[in-house]
């Protein structure tokens, strides 16, 4: 593992930012814009800028594609469709603080999941790491009083947020074991293309059902080119980079810089200060996900 130098601090700096920047700027949508009309409109962008760039290797790598195009279906389906999807309802009716405070524990689900279902072998660390992550969650879904846990009055919004979570762990353990072997760029396109596929029917239906029309604007406009470049394209394109650079384990430290940026965004342009409970939660979550990654123990 190479040591960190300002440059790959600043590369993983990133794509927490556009990260946070999704949840706050898809919250300022909240009553314009559909949350499953957003998710098909950020990558259907995302798709037609990126594919230019991605074409050359996608006719290269495209008896791979075909001969593997379950897995990268499923991959797709799960990190672009399910995941987004579940995000952008989820800031209907909770914060972009909560939501990425709830996303920052993904790790203890991806740890729990390997051990349940992988067979991946764990240290008992790693378990007091998962507890004590999971104690900032409950934190921040019980918003500081206890009471709320016990009358089991949650937002829907940070129970759907955990629904992602549990895409997300899937997308991740599949990337893990049933990774095609592709370059990145072939790869994301194909994960756009069936995440765009998934997401069409929903938002047909969210549609049908009743959902408010969208009302377009200089804002919705500047947020949908938002979402589909920075966080979409730069964010993975940054990210990849950053795990060749440094590995895997170290770049997590950085992702939980997202509800960090989230909580100075969400005060900035949506007015919603964080409190004190969001606090205990990241703190929570930061010690658990060091001590769940801590060799030895």
């Amino acid at each position: 593992m190479q040591r960190i130098d300002p440059r790959t601090a600043l590369l993983l700096t990133l794509p927490p930012l556009f990260w946070a920047g999704n949840a706050v700027f898809a919250r300022l949508l909240v009553g314009q814009v559909p949350p499953l009309a957003l998710s098909l409109a950020r990558w259907v962008i995302a798709l037609a800028i990126f594919l230019p760039f991605a074409w050359p290797a996608l006719r290269t790598h495209w008896a791979a594609l075909r001969e593997q195009w379950k897995d990268v279906a499923l991959i797709g389906v799960l990190g672009v469709g399910c995941y987004n999807s579940f995000q952008y309802v989820a800031v209907q009716t909770s914060t972009a603080v909560n939501v990425t405070l709830i996303a920052a524990s993904t790790p203890v689900f991806v740890l729990a999941t390997g051990a349940l279902f992988f067979g991946e072998p764990t240290r008992r660390a790693q378990w007091i790491g998962a507890c004590v992550s999971l104690g900032g969650v409950l934190t921040v879904l019980a918003r500081g009083d206890p009471a709320n846990l016990l009358a089991l009055s949650f937002v829907p919004g940070d129970l759907i947020m955990l629904a992602a979570n549990l895409t997300w762990t899937l997308y991740t353990w599949l990337l893990r074991t049933r990774r095609p072997r592709l370059p990145f760029a072939p790869f994301l396109a194909a994960q756009m293309a069936f995440g765009v596929i998934a997401i069409a029917p929903f938002t047909i239906a969210e549609s049908a059902l009743g959902a408010a029309p969208m009302h377009w604007s200089p804002t919705v406009v500047a947020v949908m080119l938002y979402v589909a470049l920075l966080p979409s394209i730069v964010a993975y394109a940054v990210w990849d980079h950053g795990v060749a650079r440094v590995g895997a384990v170290v770049p997590v430290y950085f992702a939980n810089l997202t509800p960090v940026f989230a909580g100075i965004l969400s005060a900035l342009v949506l007015g919603e200060l964080p409190r004190a409970y969001h606090l205990a939660g990241l703190l929570l979550i930061v010690v658990g996900i060091h001590l769940a990654s801590r060799r030895g123990g």
